[in-house]
């Protein structure tokens, strides 16, 4: 009996077979065309087929690589225009090119394969990729993907790629001619639970549809239009949130220099510039003798840039800075002049064009959080000003320079009375901002030009946040650049990049004739007074 049923299963195969060849086949057979109708057809009928090399041969349609004989035989056309026949992989080493003619594609066909290559994918063994094949139908909206949407989500165990592939079942539904308006309903509620910008260009793309259906589709763009606008606004804020990051860690060190001293340093953009460089110099010297760590080069860059603009910070306060204490506008224009010698010195050294710093492994790509954008690299550079601005407080606090620092700020004439070596406290103070400003210059190597006029773009803004928040006070500092970095990326896309500083310099001017010393102003009774 076990026998019989061998022979008999072999010869129900024997006879199957054929019927299960033919559609792809004849699939095959309709790629070798030029009408895109039927190319159209045959793709759809390809990906359904179960064909072994269906993929191969999409994929090869999809690049430009595949070719068809005046015999509707199909090829593929491999690295140095060799031919392999598409049905069985077998090399055709007889076949001349000026025998075969490539298949071509319009965007009708293109969608056509997108939408193939999604189905074929749905089945997939790496979850990822049937996460991308749904994405992939949905996209399409193709009718055509919804019998093998549906196989796949009867076997599907992974939550995510469910709800993805039911997404695209349900768009695909509501641009099947036969689809039940109770079955367009429920797809047009499904998108409304996506409620991203694909979800609402879909909806947008029907016409002809069920009144029902279309004030349905019409209530649920409004809804999806008030979530996007609402992660417009959260994105915007994030922008400004690490806009704000960079203009703090700019002007940090600007902050504590003017409010000790009451010097306008216009040299400040340029201790940010050698940061930078400095971060360049540690890379190559990393890359060069111990390239095993160059993945921690920035956290190398981030002290000694430190170290070297503090230590040029105080060279420059004890041979320039020194004679000008009292006079504010040979100070600006000392340290202006210094700032162009700066510059120059670095031309003569590095070069007039921009220096490559790599970006760390671990700081590239991004990260989708709702409907916002996470850049890894802004996300450091927030956290970073967050440790930065720490630590100064810390020291500012609990150190006995912060202690001796705060009391010249407060009231210089008593500090001085009481045994402080104010030259000295101007020195270290002068030297702190510089390496504050020489560690903003590590940040802003990841998301700026890396040339001798870096720093140019950032003293107005830091010089802005300073005055905006208080001068001297830390606390004022943050809410200053947070403030400004918000507002500015609220006000770019309406006005211009331009335009939007101007606007901001005009109302911080009227900002200013209300409040002089700023939101947060310090007290003492030299400052009262």
């Amino acid at each position: 009996m076990s026998r019989f049923r061998i022979v008999l299963f072999l010869i129900l195969t024997l006879l199957a077979a054929p019927t299960r060849a033919q559609p792809a086949n004849e699939a095959l057979a309709s790629l070798a065309t030029t009408n895109f109708n039927a190319l159209r057809q045959g793709i759809e009928t390809l990906a359904l087929s179960g064909h072994p090399r269906a993929m191969e041969i999409i994929v090869a349609l999809q690049s430009g690589k595949l070719y068809f004989r005046a015999d509707k035989t199909l090829f593929i056309k491999g690295d140095g225009d060799a031919l392999t026949e598409a049905a069985t992989g077998a090399p055709a080493p007889d076949v001349p090119a000026s025998a075969v003619r490539q298949v071509r594609l319009n965007n009708a066909v293109r969608g056509a394969i997108d939408a193939a290559l999604g189905s074929l994918r749905l089945f997939s063994a790496n979850p990822s990729e049937r996460l991308t094949a749904a994405e992939a139908v949905f996209r399409s909206r193709d009718p055509a993907a919804l019998p093998a949407l549906d196989r796949a989500l009867a076997k599907e165990a992974d939550s995510t790629v469910k709800t993805r592939m039911e997404q695209a079942r349900a768009a695909a539904l509501l641009f099947a001619p036969d689809t039940s308006e109770a079955d367009r309903l429920e797809a047009v509620s499904v998108l409304r639970l996506r409620g991203d910008i694909e979800a609402r260009s879909t909806l947008a793309a029907l016409s002809g549809q069920p009144p029902a259906v279309a004030e349905a589709a019409a209530v649920t763009i409004t809804a999806i239009d008030r979530v996007l606008q609402m992660w417009s606004i959260l994105q915007s804020v994030y922008y400004g949130l690490s806009l704000g990051s960079v203009l703090l860690l700019a002007a940090a060190g600007l902050a504590i220099t003017f409010g000790v001293m009451g010097v306008i340093n216009m040299a400040h953009g340029e201790m940010v510039m050698i940061g930078a460089y400095t971060t360049f110099c540690v890379q190559g010297a990393i890359k060069a003798w111990i390239p095993g760590f160059y993945w921690a080069n920035l956290l190398v860059a981030i002290p000694m840039a430190f170290l070297v603009a503090g230590m040029i910070g105080i060279a420059i306060e004890r041979s320039l800075i020194r004679w000008l204490y009292g006079r504010p506008l040979e100070t600006l224009l000392a340290t202006w002049g210094l700032s162009l010698m700066i510059q120059q010195a670095v031309r003569s050294i590095f070069g007039a064009n921009n220096r490559d710093v790599d970006t760390p492994g671990w700081m590239s790509g991004a990260t989708q959080l709702g409907g916002i954008t996470l850049t890894w690299n802004r996300m450091y550079i927030i956290l970073f000003a967050i440790i930065v601005l720490a630590g100064l407080m810390a020291a500012l606090r609990y150190t006995s320079l912060g202690l001796r620092m705060r009391a010249v700020t407060q009231n210089r004439r008593m500090a001085a009375a009481m045994g402080i070596r104010t030259p000295w406290i101007d020195a270290l103070t002068f030297g702190l901002g510089s390496g504050v400003a020489g560690m903003a210059g590590v940040a802003l190597s990841q998301i700026d030009n890396v040339s001798p006029n870096l720093g140019q773009g950032y003293i107005i803004d830091s010089f802005m946040v300073v005055v905006f928040g208080g001068v001297g006070n830390l606390w004022g500092t943050v809410v200053g650049a947070l403030t400004l970095g918000i507002f500015n990326k609220f006000l770019e896309p309406v006005a211009g990049a331009v335009l939007g500083k101007i606007v901001v310099l005009v109302l911080l001017i009227l900002f200013i004739q209300r409040r002089p010393r700023g939101m947060f102003p310090l007290k003492g009774r030299a400052v009262e007074a």
